[in-house]
């Protein structure tokens, strides 16, 4: 199946329904290699957008892509490419864990020189911060995409009722507005993008960009007889996932989950991943690999978007009950 594109919210911006993200594996799991090998397999089915941040692995998941893309070769018009910002790469008190204007504005610069870019895509705020008044943020956000450093601006695990105050504020000073929130979707967290945000699609015209289609791993199944050696779980610092992986409940909807999958003839990753495409206001998710063989499958879960009838879905919803 072709790689269908969306626009991103309200803006004139196409992306891949699905897309490909560097959290945990670019650095921890990935050399600069297998990296562009992984990018150029999802580049070749159809993905057009690929997600990052500052604080993955330190700065250094930006550097790793920035050389994957230059090694790659692809013309700037064809990718779209994104960062995060919020937790900082310093401890010092005016770059770490904050939305500040001095940090925002300095922290653009330094994505620019580990990308080796002269402008992203997208950027999103990466997490609130209670202790800087949201009008300064949203300024600062509005002068980086005005400078061109930046041409489009967002969230991340933002309230409702903040992104409404951001766009509020913007709308007000004829600033560049948020047009995109970047929230955990999967099966097992619906709450805030089908509930909390269902006003602002409509009346702001939000695009999403999510992630964790697979929640962490749990909904590709591969952890129901306890956890693999080398997987995720097993790195230093995701003790905590471990616990998440191995929780009975949460199994047995897995396993559920599974026969649906059987019975539709596709992997369980591949149906929740679709699960995730099939809803509109997705505009695209964001998928995540550490080998060229699960870009590939990733990608097959295209084909299972137009088996998801409301029988099916009902199903779902039934096994996750």
């Amino acid at each position: 199946m072709e790689m269908p594109y969306r626009r991103l919210g309200r803006t004139g911006l196409k992306v891949s329904v699905l897309s490909f993200g560097s959290w945990v594996s670019f650095g921890p799991q990935l050399d600069v290699g297998r990296a562009r090998d992984c990018m150029a397999a999802a580049y070749e089915a159809g993905v057009n957008f690929f997600d990052n941040a500052e604080a993955y692995a330190g700065g250094e998941s930006e550097r790793i892509m920035g050389r994957a893309i230059a090694e790659l070769g692809w013309p700037r018009s064809s990718f779209i490419v994104s960062s995060k910002y919020f937790w900082g790469l310093s401890d010092t008190v005016n770059a770490h864990h904050t939305l500040n204007r001095k940090y925002l504005l300095e922290a653009i610069d330094g994505s620019l020189e580990r990308f080796g870019l002269d402008h992203l895509d997208l950027i999103y705020c990466h997490r609130p911060d209670p202790e800087t008044p949201i009008e300064e943020t949203v300024w600062a956000m509005s002068d980086i995409i005005s400078s061109g450093r930046a041409l489009y601006w967002g969230t991340s695990e933002w309230s409702a009722d903040e992104i409404r105050a951001a766009w509020e504020i913007a709308e007000r000073h004829h600033l560049h507005k948020p047009v995109v929130e970047q929230p955990e979707y999967n099966l097992f967290n619906r709450r805030k993008v089908e509930r909390s945000y269902a006003r602002l699609y409509e009346d702001i015209g939000l695009g999403l960009t999510t992630w964790s289609p697979l929640a962490s791993g749990l909904l590709t199944g591969k952890y129901l007889d306890g956890i693999p050696e080398g997987s995720r779980a097993t790195l230093p610092g995701y003790e905590w996932l471990a616990k998440l992986l191995t929780d009975p409940e949460r199994n047995a909807k897995v396993r559920r989950l599974a026969a649906i999958a059987d019975d539709l003839g596709c992997t369980l990753a591949q149906l929740s991943i679709a699960w995730c495409a099939r809803n509109p206001n997705v505009s695209t998710v964001i998928t995540g690999a550490s080998r060229v063989e699960q870009v590939e499958e990733n990608m097959r879960s295209l084909e299972v978007l137009d088996r998801l009838d409301d029988e099916v879905l009902a199903r779902i919803d039934e096994a996750m009950a």
